[in-house]
């Protein structure tokens, strides 16, 4: 709802003329009006020839961001979520919608350190503005009267956004993207660093009523696989990945293709498709390596398509694909499949509060509990290695490699898993 396309009905008219109906519906300048920069790359603001003025696109010049200021562009968008809801669909995924919003003088952005000229700015005035949070009241009382949800994908995510764009009148939940941050220089993996990830969000977000959400992997980032896993045969980091996303307070996103543990593509230069990876090529080389097809079965475009797909298949396909998982029970699929089950049938993983034990570098663990059911989750980062359990009775409700339990304390394999319940 930012932008549409450049070949969009409503922006071939707004670019026809200066007095066309829809001018106004895009945002146009006679001179470019402030400093900022396109999150693709270079400046936010194109010269259109056939009206002699710029307009504004917060991504790719094909991609114009559209006037939210303008009433009709407002209601034109609540039109078509009308028109979705009214056909039954139980709700949306919001891109970039903190950045709907434009500050109303373009103000220039002030600097600050950082490397793409998009870095080097605190983004004040493109993004975040007060005008959004009337729009998100009237868009959850539309939500409301179709029982239907809304997740907001927010840019430049961070657990303290969700603070001001989640809540009763507002979204019902909204990215904050813990697992995986531009920020991060090197994949953050190891129980500590997270287990203080974790801490800090529930910290900020528990006491606001706010229930969050779960990214291991997506569309714009590296597959989680990619970044834990440091051989084609070694899914183990894959499997600890899924229990985080599937045992931690919050709503789970799966991406597809985690469920089997599917591995990023490799591409050359001349295979990349993405624009920003284009751009920044050899430093970036975009997103194109998460969005390979999806491996169904080892036929050819691994069953994903008869015909030649927009990207390549990932060579491992004959191997690594639902087929071949599906007819082995130790497979990446079917622990998946078993960590959805018990999720499903178990109350403490789906709402239950959260408590953490003592963590170190090597192993995370932490108590999921409601009135009645109390469930620990023990996650092995580092090598083999017994971890001393919290007082009580515990028996093992799921595990992977090999993990065993004694009576005070569990032997846990080289990245092992335990999910135990109390039971007295």
């Amino acid at each position: 709802l930012n932008h549409t396309s450049d070949q969009h009905a409503w922006f071939q008219e707004s670019r026809a003329s200066r007095d066309n109906p829809k001018r106004d519906w895009y945002i146009w300048r006679e001179a470019i009006p402030n400093n900022w920069q396109a999150s693709f790359g270079g400046p936010a603001w194109s010269f259109d020839e056939t009206t002699g003025q710029y307009y504004l696109h917060s991504f790719l010049k094909e991609q114009p961001d559209l006037n939210w200021r303008n009433p009709a562009v407002r209601q034109a968008q609540l039109d078509a979520l009308k028109f979705w809801l009214a056909r039954g669909v139980d709700g949306f995924r919001l891109d970039v919608f903190n950045a709907y919003f434009k500050d109303k003088q373009l103000r220039s952005n002030p600097p600050k350190f950082g490397l793409r000229a998009f870095d080097r700015q605190q983004h004040l005035h493109d993004m975040d503005q007060p005008e959004m949070i009337p729009f998100l009241q009237e868009l959850r009382q539309l939500l409301d009267e179709f029982n239907a949800y809304a997740v907001g994908e927010t840019y430049l995510a961070s657990p303290e956004k969700l603070l001001k764009y989640v809540g009763p009148d507002r979204f019902h939940a909204a990215f904050s993207f813990d697992f995986y941050a531009p920020v991060d220089l090197l994949p953050v993996w190891d129980a500590s660093a997270i287990a203080s990830r974790i801490q800090k969000r529930e910290a900020l977000l528990h006491p606001a009523g706010i229930w969050p959400t779960n990214v291991m992997s997506n569309h714009d980032m590296p597959r989680a696989a990619s970044r834990y896993c440091k051989t084609e045969a070694d899914d183990a980091p894959a499997k600890l990945a899924l229990v985080l996303l599937l045992t931690l307070p919050g709503t789970p996103f799966l991406y597809q293709g985690e469920e089997i543990g599917m591995r990023d593509i490799l591409l050359a230069r001349h295979e990349i498709l993405d624009p920003p990876g284009k751009l920044y090529w050899p430093f970036y080389k975009g997103r194109d390596s998460c969005r390979s097809p999806m491996q169904w079965d080892a036929s050819p475009n691994a069953g994903f398509s008869t015909a030649t797909p927009w990207l390549k298949v990932h060579p491992n396909y004959s191997r690594r694909n639902v087929a071949a998982q599906q007819a082995d029970e130790q497979s990446t699929y079917h622990f998946t499949r078993r960590l959805i089950a018990l999720r499903r049938e178990t109350p403490a993983l789906v709402r239950g509060g959260y408590s953490q034990h003592n963590s170190n570098r090597n192993v995370y663990l932490f108590e999921r509990n409601t009135e009645n059911q109390s469930v620990l989750v023990v996650l092995n980062f580092g090598g083999p290695t017994r971890q001393p359990l919290p007082t009580g009775t515990w028996s093992m409700l799921l595990k992977s490699g090999g993990a065993t339990l004694g009576a005070a304390s569990i032997q846990l394999p080289k990245q092992g898993i335990a999910i135990l319940q109390k039971t007295a």
